[in-house]
């Protein structure tokens, strides 16, 4: 077989390799993450290298929203090793545009997780926020709500309906933010057979 074979079948194998890339930052190069044979490859540039499946210690999906993007999702790989990777499911387009990559983004996630389900992984599969992090910002978001009911209360008690409405517009605009991004962050587990489809995005 001829060098321009070899190099030809080099090439055809790394189409085959399930591939997912995004710019986490407007400057610098993308991060290219590879699923190879021998286990999960990255590329950031200035970092590179391969992170055999069987060395995954945790694997965190979370929903993690940014001004420019409501709708973001993340997964964080630990390993013995090697840098932390956050494998985002948005890519920074330019100055005003954050994209959704939801497709190729939740192919890769699950096939990571098909991959180290087949490698026998002991990993810790976790979804959403840190316990103590997830039970503080409870605990803040109840007083915030209690507190702005007694606005409410306090503004209509002095006839004021206008005040009302407007910290009532913002009341409700808090819990649907707020609420809906720890209602997506529940700590839980799963396993890397059985991905919590809310920990994906939709669609």
């Amino acid at each position: 077989m001829s060098s321009t074979d070899l190099d030809q079948d080099a090439d055809d194998r790394d189409r085959d390799v399930p591939t997912y890339v995004h710019k986490t930052s407007l400057i610098g190069a993308p991060l290219v993450l590879r699923l190879k044979t021998e286990g999960l490859a990255y590329d950031g540039g200035r970092v590179s290298g391969v992170v055999p499946y069987e060395r995954i210690k945790k694997v965190r999906l979370s929903f993690r929203p940014v001004t420019m993007q409501t709708q973001r999702y993340l997964t964080e790989v630990w390993a013995d090793g090697s840098p932390k990777l956050r494998i985002a499911s948005t890519t920074w387009r330019s100055l005003m545009e954050l994209a959704r990559q939801d497709a190729p983004y939740n192919a890769f996630v699950i096939e990571l997780h098909r991959r180290l389900a087949a490698a026998g992984s002991r990993a810790e599969f976790i979804t959403g926020m840190p316990r103590l992090r997830f039970a503080l910002g409870a605990v803040v978001f109840i007083a915030s709500v209690v507190a702005f009911g007694a606005m409410v209360v306090h503004a209509l008690s002095q006839g004021d309906t206008s005040g009302a409405a407007l910290v009532g517009g913002f009341f409700l605009l808090f819990i649907w933010q707020v609420g809906t991004y720890l209602l997506r962050n529940r700590p839980g587990a799963y396993r890397p057979d059985a991905v919590p489809p809310g920990a994906l995005p939709p669609g």
